[in-house]
């Protein structure tokens, strides 16, 4: 039974968005306690992404080898996709794989899970229901992904139903969309956490597929617009990890209106093992995740410039 505040009279029936993960309790996503709601699809695909399931628009089959038990089910339910193999465990042949949101419940011992899901506004605003007692001290929810931004419409829609609840809301976006797409949630968004992963046009479309251009304008615009807005940089050892580089990028935060606030993420490893899940490779699988003290030099020149600083989320 739905308890009153989350009455679905005027939510908009039809829109639908395509998940891959609702972390509860995260302190890593904004402010407070937080719901973060990741949504798959995005128009890059960064070489060091940590979360590579969230790259492709619809559902995917993962497969963890280390909880294969040879029991059989997706096997006998792969119409030829999947098949023993000589050793240990299954193959998947991918490209054969159709409908993989079916194999979501074949396998017991969840081995084989699927990453993506359509869900409801009003199913949406269930889930996150569950989390209001925890949202004090300026929780709320983090919309994430990917690129939430890639499913404007159902983003909208998500976003009103959340401020007439009064529950508070995050945007985690690389801003590389059209700006008609991230002006449609400036009203609905408190805070928007965007990536300037470069400024340098030719390094940033060789190593993720992106615009530069495109993402500096949006940023300019976004910060001109009078909206909350912080800036994150990932460091990624051989991308932009130098002094010259993020001093550059430290220089265009001063220049926009009204940012004052910087945090830079330090690359980790912690999504090499989804790549294997995927049947991907990792690009970044000889790379050593980052230490703090490697980030002290861009933490520096930062505050001494007149930035509030963060490091690590």
């Amino acid at each position: 039974m739905k308890i009153q505040y989350l009455c679905t009279e005027s939510i908009p029936m039809n829109e639908r968005l395509m998940v891959f993960n609702i972390q509860r309790f995260s302190t890593h996503d904004g402010e407070g306690v937080r719901t973060v709601v990741f949504l798959k699809g995005c128009p890059l695909y960064c070489a060091w992404c940590s979360n590579p399931e969230s790259q492709s628009v619809g559902p995917e089959v993962m497969y963890d080898r280390s909880r294969c038990r040879n029991f059989g089910d997706c096997v006998a339910s792969g119409d030829g996709a999947i098949s023993k193999s000589g050793q240990a465990g299954i193959r998947i042949n991918r490209g054969f794989l159709k409908e993989p949101e079916r194999f979501s419940e074949v396998c017991v011992s969840r081995a084989l899970t699927v990453s993506g899901r359509e869900m409801g506004i009003d199913e949406l605003l269930e889930e996150i229901g569950k989390d209001l007692p925890f949202y004090r001290d300026g929780g709320g929810v983090t919309l994430s992904g990917g690129e939430p931004l890639a499913q404007v419409a159902g983003v909208v829609s998500l976003l009103k139903e959340l401020r007439k609840r009064g529950i508070g809301t995050h945007m985690e976006t690389s801003l590389h969309v059209p700006w008609e797409s991230i002006r449609a949630c400036i009203p609905y968004t408190g805070v928007f956490l965007a990536d300037l992963k470069h400024t340098d046009s030719s390094k940033l479309r060789e190593h993720a597929g992106a615009n530069a251009g495109l993402v500096m304008r949006n940023m300019e615009k976004l910060a001109g617009s009078g909206a909350h807005v912080k800036i994150r940089i990932p460091v990624i050892p051989g991308f932009n990890h130098t002094e010259n580089e993020i001093f550059r990028m430290i220089d265009f935060i001063l220049s926009l209106k009204l940012v004052r606030e910087v945090h830079f993420l330090p690359f980790h490893t912690m999504g090499g093992a989804k790549y294997e899940m995927l049947g991907r490779q990792d690009p970044f699988s000889e790379m050593q995740a980052m230490q703090p003290g490697e980030l002290e030099h861009y933490v520096k020149y930062s505050k001494r410039m007149g930035l509030t600083v963060k490091t690590g989320g």
